[in-house]
Formats: structure tokens, sequence, C-alpha cells
């Protein structure tokens, strides 16, 4: 339960990282709403799944769905570069996560 909470929680932290990009630097009334409450879930559950994982491993996953999702939202909805460094940097990120996150369920 608490890898599912950890990965819910990484997910929003997508959402409010897009949130806060179109916010306009939080003079978009709505966008910044949403960032508000993805923050604030995101940060619950990462809390919540803290309680039964490591907190450097969680942290970590935690802050590489967030990296990893941003980023693959930037390229494909906002037109942001996808250069070949760039996408093998991303896949590095996302291999670290897997990494942690087999070493993390090997340990207990």
């Amino acid at each position: 339960m608490a890898w599912l909470l950890l990965i819910v929680a990484g997910l929003l932290e997508v959402v409010w990282a897009i949130a806060m990009k179109r916010s306009d630097g939080f003079t978009r009334v709505p966008e910044t709403v949403v960032f508000l409450v993805a923050v604030v879930a995101s940060m619950v559950l990462l809390s919540r799944a803290l309680r039964d994982l490591p907190v450097g491993t969680g942290y970590a996953v935690w802050t590489g769905i967030g990296a990893v999702g941003a980023a693959i939202v930037g390229i494909v909805w906002l037109s942001e570069s996808a250069s070949p460094l760039r996408l093998v940097s991303v896949g590095l990120v996302a291999a670290g996560i897997v990494g942690l996150a087999l070493s993390s369920s090997a340990g207990h």
C-alpha cells in the first residue's frame, strides 16, 4: 500500500509542477487552485507512504516520478525540447527510480 501511495503522490507532483508553470507566477486563479490542492495531496500521501518506506528511497522515488513525469508532459504537451541528451537523462532518472524501488523491496 505504501508504494501505491508513493506513486500517486509522485503523479500529483507532476500535476502541481505543471499547474505551477501554467499559473503564470500564481496570477491565474484556476491553475493556482489546482497547484495548491495537488501539492497538499501529494505531501499528505508522501508522508503516509514514508510511514512504511525508508525516507531516502521514498523521497527519491517521489521526486524522480515528478521529474520524469514533468519532463514527459513538458515534451509531449508543452513543446519542450526532446533532445537526445535530455531523453537519455530522463531515462537514467527513470532507471534510478526502478533501482531504488527494487533495492528497497529486497531490503524488507
